[in-house]
């Protein structure tokens, strides 16, 4: 998850999910302009799949076309197959158009117990770049040789009806705005610039922004469970594809295969609490930082935690009273530079490069951290920008989450938010304008999960995780019930496929043996 409100563009706020192979692989993609490498398997053959017709005939009459449809995977990206699946626009009226959802497949490389969907979170995350990507070398070779990896872009998100709003240069554009949100007309000013780009939004994607909820997504999910002939779902999520999972549970409770949820979101929380939430654990991780660089002999900043750390806030708000020109000529401001600041936070093998930054921008040079909010925003080195992440962030959330939109309400979340973290409360404020004139109701009430499944679940945790705090995976656990929490002591966002063997081999026991781990299992 993000922090809640839009940094740069495109908005990448913490309401819920970060990019887990994303932060994994920074530093490579920051040197090499490039994501992560897959080796050269042998070329998957084409495959036309017809779900078998006893999972068809469990599923709602009106939507047996759906569950029943023929999918043809043809060979694509060196060794995967891909597919597109038909589900509803709006699963009210199913009889009404219909939309595709755009899947990856990693086939399996031994004797397969059946798929395994994943989703690497966001909002507006993609799961097909997750498996092409990451797959082959973020899941183990005992869950490859057992599963085929089935990645999918969730609707509105990239390949599959994505929310459309800004060129790329108008996203360029709109990072180089600079507002002061405690000034009334500052703050006049964005919610006109806000609502001008929602109604370009509304223009260019179409109906499906009214439906791009995670509710929609999860009975999409069941959908692509029926067209690899699965009975049940096996499902790998992290962060804010815990919500998607645990969505999934409660509306689908006898369809639960075998789910790990990592990084978990509390399904419980209001918008404004999570993005406290995350307001703390950002803080804390920032410490945990400067009380790691203060051991290094390059470490920027200086003295005790507190003076180091007043010295990053100070740098923070040097650069938002005055934004400064990176070595391309763009103008990083107060919101582009915190973007680059925090995507380090989501792994901690990123640190060295946190402190490269930060020397820099010491020095005067923000290139750097504007590289780093590049990266947060999906955009290459040439101006373009290789996915839709930011606009689907914010078309999800405001349909998933009521969102205080008055200026009193959010200047008040704004002081809340500061006594969260002085370092960065300011910069997670004001999420609510981003919804303020959005067109469409929310549908989903944020509410404790009931899961009344028979197969138990297994959620994920970490100490040090600053966009999903771990007390949301132990209330998530509580939650529901069947299921057991194992924690990761550690820093950084998730923990399968960065952790240690004790978190790899809970999570493949499970998926490969169903054996789940020992509730509270801490590695």
């Amino acid at each position: 998850m993000k922090p809640a409100r839009r940094l740069p563009a495109p908005p990448r706020s913490v309401v819920t999910g970060a990019r887990t192979a994303g932060a994994m692989a920074l530093v490579l993609l920051l040197a090499s302009c490039s994501f992560l490498g897959q080796p050269k398997d042998s070329k998957p053959e084409d495959a036309t799949g017809q779900a078998d017709p006893s999972i068809t005939d469990a599923a709602p009459a009106e939507l047996r076309s759906y569950y029943g449809q023929s999918v043809s995977w043809t060979s694509c990206e060196e060794q995967f197959q891909c597919a597109k699946v038909k589900v509803p626009l709006d699963y009210d009226k199913p009889e009404g158009d219909s939309i595709e959802i755009a899947a990856l497949r990693l086939p399996a490389k031994g004797n397969k117990k059946g798929s395994l969907l994943v989703n690497p979170g966001g909002p507006g995350a993609s799961g097909y770049d997750f498996v092409k990507n990451a797959g082959p070398t973020h899941i183990s070779d005992r869950v490859r040789s057992n599963y085929d990896l089935v990645g999918f872009d969730p609707r509105g998100v990239k390949r599959s009806a994505p929310v459309t709003c800004l060129t790329d240069q108008e996203r360029d554009a709109a990072a180089q705005e600079n507002y002061n949100y405690d000034l009334d007309a500052d703050l006049q000013a964005y919610l006109e610039s806000t609502k001008a780009s929602i109604a370009k939004c509304v223009e260019k994607t179409g109906p499906v922004l009214a439906h791009v909820d995670t509710i929609s997504a999860v009975k999409d999910m069941d959908i692509l469970r029926a067209v690899v002939n699965d009975a049940k779902l096996n499902y790998l999520g992290y962060s804010y594809g815990t919500l998607l999972g645990s969505t999934y549970a409660s509306l689908f409770p006898d369809n639960v295969g075998r789910l790990v949820l990592d990084g978990a979101l509390d399904p419980s929380l209001s918008s404004a609490e999570i993005t406290r939430g995350q307001a703390r654990a950002f803080e804390k991780a920032i410490r945990a930082y400067v009380t790691s660089c203060l051991q290094q002999q390059d470490c920027p900043v200086t003295g005790t935690v507190d003076s180091a750390v007043q010295q990053i806030r100070d740098l923070i708000q040097s650069v938002a009273a005055n934004p400064r020109p990176a070595k391309d000529g763009r103008m990083v401001t107060g919101a582009t530079f915190v973007s680059g600041f925090i995507v380090t936070f989501y792994d901690d093998g990123n640190w060295p490069l946190l402190t490269k930054a930060l020397d820099d921008a010491l020095k005067g040079d923000a290139s750097t951290m504007q590289q780093l909010a590049d990266f947060s925003a999906d955009r290459g080195p040439d101006g373009t920008y290789s996915s839709n992440s930011g606009f689907a962030f914010t078309a999800i959330n405001c349909l998933d989450y009521p969102m205080v939109t008055d200026t009193e309400g959010m200047r008040a979340e704004e002081e809340l938010l500061k006594q969260d973290s002085p370092t960065l409360g300011y910069f997670f404020a004001y999420g609510g304008t981003s919804c303020k004139d959005w067109p469409y109701k929310n549908v989903r009430t944020p509410a404790p999960v009931e899961y009344s499944g028979s197969a138990p679940i297994v959620v994920i945790g970490t100490t040090g995780d600053p966009a999903t705090p771990v007390e949301w995976a132990e209330a998530l656990r509580k939650q529901l019930g069947n299921a057991s929490l194992v924690t990761w002591k550690g820093e950084g966002h998730t923990a399968y496929g960065r952790s240690n063997s004790c978190v790899e081999d809970a999570v493949d026991l499970y998926l490969i043996d169903g054996k789940s781990p020992v509730d509270n299992t801490v590695c």
